[in-house]
């Protein structure tokens, strides 16, 4: 049969890793599944199906009859209940994705939460941005709940069923984003998501919040040229990311602006972590015409460079000058402070909630759906003019 047994539903449980004691999430964790509980005991909605610039009211019948199902099994996958063979599933999701299936906004019934994933959960960079989606949230009598997708930069089926049951009232993607399977599901319950600083494209339909950046690559590269360097190595993120690439195209747009060359042998990749700021900047300050300053790609990645200049010796910034991106909290503790890219991290996801909650209400026609924040530079004391004159 296709229908299996229902044996209820599971709490959804949120598995945080945080460092000090800057956040607690034992309460939020709780106030959270509570109201995952009490949002998944809804009635079957009724469902529109949009062709061109009509909509037709159907009833869960339609499909289930092309389906070969009941009405309930097509409403359980609707609700993204587990107690459905993936078989009926797939069968079921893809008549939705074929005819456009769309839970009317009016009548989805909606739990007081907003879904934040993170490709990672594990630095200040994180709750930088969990403090501006949690700001939002709180005005708006909102919950947050976190979850994280192992790196991956699309949340896998299982994420996806979840934030189905829990019907939350918008999903912010951090450095992440949705498959078109995943985008069909969100879109046919009415569900609005939008991407933060996007790792990839995310096209010109996909709601999305990012920053400057390569304009901030620009500016922290030009302030080492006006400083007097004229050897400035580079630690990048990830290739695969947008803001990476876009950071170093700033850089490299720096130099060719002043007439200096671009040697790719100075440009070394990271992953936005202190272990590859550590690891490359040694690469780059053991060498034997070492640069004499350095754009570290983003702090975390330039106090991993700090560590390194300090194991060989060198001094910051009479021996080599720093550069970081992000202006995280610890850029203004480290000694010397860091120079840095303000990226405006916490306003970034304030206005990411903002703009899924103006989705939610239908504001489609109404709201930008595309935009960035300026960055700017940040100048403290891990810079100077080449030795330090």
């Amino acid at each position: 049969m296709d229908e299996q047994p229902s044996h209820g539903f599971e709490c959804f449980e949120a598995h945080i890793e945080c460092s000090g004691n800057l956040w607690r999430p034992e309460g939020f964790v709780k106030r959270s599944r509570r109201d995952t509980i009490a949002a998944m005991t809804s009635s079957q909605p009724a469902e529109t199906r949009t062709q061109g610039r009509s909509t037709q009211t159907a009833t869960l019948a339609e499909i289930a009859r092309e389906a070969g199902v009941s009405a309930p099994t097509v409403s359980k996958v609707l609700n993204g209940r587990a107690d459905v063979a993936p078989a009926t599933r797939s069968r079921v999701e893809q008549l939705l994705r074929a005819h456009g299936y769309r839970r009317r906004r009016a009548e989805a019934t909606r739990s007081p939460l907003i879904d934040l994933v993170f490709h990672e959960l594990e630095s200040a960079w994180a709750m930088e941005v969990i403090r501006g989606v949690e700001n939002v949230a709180r005005d708006a009598g909102l919950s947050v709940v976190l979850s994280e997708s192992a790196g991956r930069l699309t949340p896998g089926r299982t994420w996806a069923d979840q934030v189905a049951a829990r019907r939350p009232h918008g999903v912010i993607l951090v450095l992440s984003g949705l498959d078109e399977s995943g985008r069909a599901l969100l879109t046919s319950r009415s569900i609005p998501f939008v991407v933060m600083d996007p790792a990839g494209d995310p096209g010109t339909d996909v709601p999305s919040i990012g920053a400057t950046n390569w304009q901030g690559g620009l500016a922290a590269t030009r302030h080492l040229i006006e400083l007097g360097h004229t050897r400035i190595g580079a630690i990048s993120g990830p290739t695969r990311m947008m803001c990476s690439r876009a950071r170093v195209d700033g850089y490299r747009a720096a130099l060719e602006t002043a007439g200096l060359p671009v040697d790719p042998g100075l440009i070394l990749t990271g992953d936005f972590h202190h272990d590859a700021g550590y690891r490359q900047g040694l690469a780059l300050l053991r060498r034997e015409n070492r640069p004499t300053a350095v754009f570290a790609g983003n702090d975390l990645q330039a106090l991993g460079l700090y560590e390194a200049a300090r194991e060989l010796g060198l001094r910051i910034p009479e021996d080599v000058s720093v550069v970081g991106f992000d202006d995280l909290p610890v850029a203004r503790w480290v000694g010397p402070p860091l120079t840095t890219v303000r990226q405006p991290l916490t306003e970034m996801a304030e206005a990411a909630a903002k703009l899924v909650l103006d989705l939610a209400k239908g504001d489609d026609q109404q709201v930008a759906t595309r935009v960035e924040l300026a960055t700017s530079l940040v100048v403290r004391s891990s810079t100077a003019a080449p030795g330090g004159a």
